[in-house]
């Protein structure tokens, strides 16, 4: 792998002999068989069956069919030369009533089959307990806004640990909790598609993030007390960031904004977890009466629990402070800072209608992992997404195909590039990289017109039939 210095220079180097090469995926978004062999409903099943609910009015019912084809699955991992599978379990497959004492005998013959097979293939799992995909049975009973739902939490994941835990050595709690408590519960365009409570917009949003945290955190310490010295696995959580640039770094207002645009979207998790157990003090001046409190034990819980840093990142922004004219284009409401691309950015999918939010910035993730590396006490990172899309218009998708996809191609090059630099050249302990996605798949609210896969997939076909893009052939140079 080559990457460049600052001044342009290529150098040659190498990543760590046992680094992490992969590619990721989740359960609702592949799995399909929403209703099959003893499979209980989730939130997304629900929330995807709603009239107008999804861009393209699809749903993940079949998707990629990965329950009755993971052996091709397993196959394409092989030929990429991956040596690791990043894929989250179904909640509702594997408990319908979210109950461990009555598992579905023919959800966990599946992921036992899966695990066996990636094993067999040298393969090593990286499993995620939770990829937004909650039983409806737990939402019907308040789901995240629910104090109830920690302990139903603790106990899915201790079942997953006693039935899996033997070969997984690598688990992720909760995959990007800030956009499942953003969109689900705040701007409500993905399940549950609650849209804010009681006297402001965002309460329910903030409401569950506190959930979330002492679910994970609860969950890291039971694996810690009862499972760690006789599995000998790794355990932590996945979080999303963009990185975000003042677009004038000598104006101190666009600096503080893009501060608080990073501390509201990587620090509001990665703060109570990877420093103090609370939430950043940005957060708590400009929100503090929306934020649910943290008591002194709670955050001594929470405190700690991480065995490495997972990351999410995909682009970049530019931030100011708001104003009163740009106040109606602001993704978040209670932040002080308006946040945009850079006009000048190459869009995503820019061959056919382009990406809404991504674009293309390389750097920004070598900036992002320095900033966790020195703000975070230099954790070991992995990054567990990273990819780059094609947007397609509902009435006139064009090519999904794309198998000459020359921008994916430069997209994975130049982002690993510039982790390789934060690795060499900045001393940052990045372990691993899981490309974003293995193959196209249900793209949450934008169904099937956002497309991700190394593989094409036909969804036209009955046999969902996978076609390897030319990035797959050059994801597998890299790791070559």
């Amino acid at each position: 792998c080559k990457a460049m210095s600052e001044n342009g220079d290529m150098i040659k180097g190498h990543f760590r002999k046992d680094f992490m090469w992969g590619a990721a995926t989740a359960s609702y978004q592949i799995e399909g068989a929403w209703d099959k062999d003893g499979k209980g409903q989730s939130i997304w099943d629900t929330y995807a069956h709603t009239e107008g609910a999804i861009e393209d009015g699809t749903n993940g019912d079949i998707t990629c069919d990965t329950y009755h084809k993971y052996l091709e699955d397993i196959k394409m991992l092989k030929r990429l030369k991956a040596t690791h599978y990043r894929f989250s379990l179904s909640w509702s497959r594997l408990l319908p009533t979210a109950d461990s004492s009555a598992p579905n005998a023919a959800g966990v013959a599946f992921y036992n089959k899966f695990i066996d097979g990636l094993l067999a293939n040298n393969i090593k799992p990286c499993v995620t307990l939770y990829h937004w995909d909650l039983p409806q049975c737990v939402q019907d009973k308040g789901g995240w806004q629910s104090e109830d739902v920690v302990e139903k939490f603790k106990e899915y994941a201790d079942f997953c640990f006693s039935q899996f835990g033997d070969r997984v050595k690598l688990w992720v709690t909760i995959n990007e909790p800030h956009v499942q408590c953003g969109f689900g519960f705040g701007m409500g365009i993905h399940a549950p598609g609650i849209k804010g409570q009681f006297s402001h917009p965002m309460n329910a949003c903030y409401q569950v993030s506190r959930t979330m945290l002492l679910s994970h955190a609860h969950t890291y310490r039971m694996y810690s007390s009862k499972y760690r010295a006789k599995q000998n696995g790794l355990i932590s959580i996945t979080l999303n960031s963009d990185w975000c640039e003042p677009k004038d770094p000598s104006n101190p207002d666009h600096v503080k904004a893009a501060q608080f645009y990073i501390d509201a979207t990587l620090g509001w998790f990665a703060h109570p977890i990877f420093k103090d157990g609370d939430y950043p003090d940005s957060m708590k001046e400009h929100i503090l009466e929306m934020l649910p409190v943290l008591s002194e034990q709670e955050k001594n819980l929470i405190k700690g629990t991480y065995d490495f840093f997972g990351l999410n990142h995909y682009t970049t922004r530019l931030a100011e402070q708001i104003t009163d004219e740009t106040q109606a284009f602001a993704i978040h409401p209670d932040m002080p800072s308006f946040v945009y691309p850079d006009p000048s950015w190459e869009r995503a999918g820019k061959q056919v209608i382009g990406s809404e939010w991504l674009f293309i910035v390389p750097t920004g993730l070598r900036k992002l992992l320095n900033y966790i590396s020195k703000t975070y006490g230099d954790p070991s990172i992995i990054i567990t997404e990273n990819g780059c899309s094609t947007k397609h218009s509902v009435n006139n998708p064009g090519d999904t195909k794309q198998l000459e996809d020359e921008q994916r191609c430069r997209f994975i090059t130049s982002y690993l590039n510039e982790a390789l630099k934060a690795h060499l050249l900045d001393g940052v302990d990045l372990r691993g990289y899981f490309l974003w996605t293995l193959m196209d798949n249900f793209e949450w609210a934008a169904g099937y017109t956002e497309r991700f896969g190394l593989y094409h997939v036909d969804f036209e076909d009955p046999a969902r039939t996978r076609t390897p893009r030319k990035s797959a052939a050059t994801f597998t140079k890299i790791i070559e």
